[in-house]
């Protein structure tokens, strides 16, 4: 199975559903039934809301910068895909293919496209994290928008760097903290600001990682090793105390505190007569972490999205491919044997303006994967929520009632991740764009500077044992 066929026929689908959509246009139906399926209006609402046509460069074809292309391709009048900069020439044929890039605007370097005429209104940066500094300034420097992976950077004064050029030269930054664009976020936040449960006490807040997705991300993958990468707070969970930020509004944190260590994926732990590399190994079938599981036999279904596309990073993908990529490549290796160091399970504790708290857990030991799990504690009630449920329990009611979050729209499937979030970063970040206007942008630079820095101090006290005075004034 190839990737580019799969993308064709993707490609294909809008053209195909156009006509049928037009042939049934005489049907009757609910206005329901219209929101969810009735594509054709969909594309259309969307292709017509912005007059012009935003063209972007990718730096970074990896799954995170490929992903967001996806959008260029369901609404091919709001977004186009001009260039593409990788050094693996597997990943920028994909992207050369799926948006029909010119062969001038291919480029192993990213340097060599800054030095051209300025040919995109934006640049979409997501290149590993400690290669994120010098291509946002670069960019930022010859007027480009910028969307910028999550982390900013890997230290606080290479995120000050980044924010004071992207202000210097005037141009937008949106950084990839995507849940802050999920409709369940924004909800929780529009209950909180609504005096629903009344005066805000209290954040509880969990991000469950997933076992085997730490398995794979850091324990064997990019993000194991903090000289290779950055700590795990940082590189996974920036996303969630930046959410916690965001619900507080206009309460600053004051105080942080941080515990964790990793637990479980050391020398120490590893089974008597395991093997080194999952395909060659005695205990194989009864470890929950085993490469054999998590990749070879959803290969074997025909299965090669993430995380397995990530393993045949040679642009292959068959069973032959992932097989070799087992025996030889990092993600084979057995679990216990690895060269990570980040963090498994983190705690951190946050004190904001007016005695305000927060709590905050990073566990890799779950079967959940990604569905954060988070409690608002109020004067007059609480707002519960588990992935896209949210329940609200009124004190003085008596009640609890279910509060509807999620929008009607047809999301990519590409544009999936993070529970559809991925999307609304996306279109928010193409409309700000588009309109020339940074309000959209909900996290720009001074709000995603301000929770960069706080996860900064967070890691210092986890590594120092104290509590932290956090004054973010001082730094920016």
């Amino acid at each position: 199975m190839a990737f580019p066929k799969f993308f064709d026929f993707i490609k294909s689908i809008r053209e195909r559903d156009r006509p049928v959509a037009q042939e049934k246009e005489s049907t009757k139906r609910t206005d329901e039934q219209k929101g969810l399926w009735d594509l054709d209006a969909i594309f259309e609402k969307k292709d017509e809301e912005d007059v012009k046509c935003v063209n972007v460069l990718i730096v970074g074809a990896g799954s995170r910068g490929s992903c967001y292309t996806f959008y260029a391709m369901q609404f091919p009048k709001r977004m186009k895909v001009v260039g593409v900069a990788d050094p693996r020439s597997c990943a920028r044929e994909k992207i050369r293919d799926l948006h029909n890039i010119d062969e001038d605007k291919l480029f192993e370097d990213w340097t060599v496209a800054v030095e051209r005429e300025k040919f995109a209104d934006a640049v979409i940066i997501a290149t590993p994290d400690r290669a994120h500094k010098d291509p946002a300034i670069a960019f930022a420097r010859r007027g480009y928008h910028i969307l910028l992976e999550k982390p900013m950077a890997v230290t606080p004064e290479d995120c000050c760097e980044i924010v004071s050029t992207c202000k210097e030269n005037s141009v937008m930054l949106a950084v990839g903290h995507v849940m802050r664009y999920h409709p369940v976020s924004q909800k929780i936040k529009e209950l909180m600001d609504s005096g629903a449960i009344g005066d805000i006490v209290h954040i509880q807040h969990m991000e469950p990682v997933g076992h085997w997705h730490f398995a794979h991300s850091f324990v064997r993958g990019n993000w194991r090793n903090e000289k290779e990468s950055t700590f795990s707070l940082l590189a996974k969970s920036c996303h969630d105390i930046d959410l916690i930020c965001y619900w507080m509004g206009k309460k600053r944190c004051v105080k942080v505190s941080s515990f964790g260590s990793l637990s479980h994926f050391t020398k120490e732990n590893k089974p008597k007569d395991a093997g080194s590399r999952c395909l060659d190994c005695s205990v194989e079938e009864t470890c929950p972490y085993s490469a054999k599981k998590i990749y070879l036999e959803k290969a074997e279904m025909g299965m090669f999205c993430w995380p397995t596309s990530v393993v045949c990073n040679d642009g292959i993908y068959d069973i032959e491919s992932l097989t070799k990529a087992l025996k030889t490549g990092p993600y084979g290796r057995c679990v216990y044997e690895c060269d990570n160091d980040v963090v498994s399970n983190q705690v951190v504790n946050m004190e904001f303006e007016g005695g305000l708290t927060a709590a905050f857990t990073m566990m890799a030991f779950t079967h959940a994967l990604g569905a954060r799990v988070t409690t608002v504690y109020g004067s007059k009630g609480e707002i519960r929520c588990k992935g896209s449920t949210i329940e609200v329990c009124d004190f003085v009611a008596k009640t609890t009632y279910t509060v509807p979050a999620m929008h009607r729209v047809m999301i990519p499937m590409q544009l999936m991740a993070h529970g559809g979030a991925d999307y609304y970063l996306i279109s928010s970040f193409i409309s700000a764009v588009a309109k020339d206007d940074p309000s959209l942008i909900q996290t720009g630079p001074d709000e995603t500077l301000r929770s960069h820095l706080l996860v900064f101090e967070a890691e210092r006290s986890r590594r120092e044992s104290c509590v932290v005075q956090f004054d973010d004034d001082d730094k920016e």
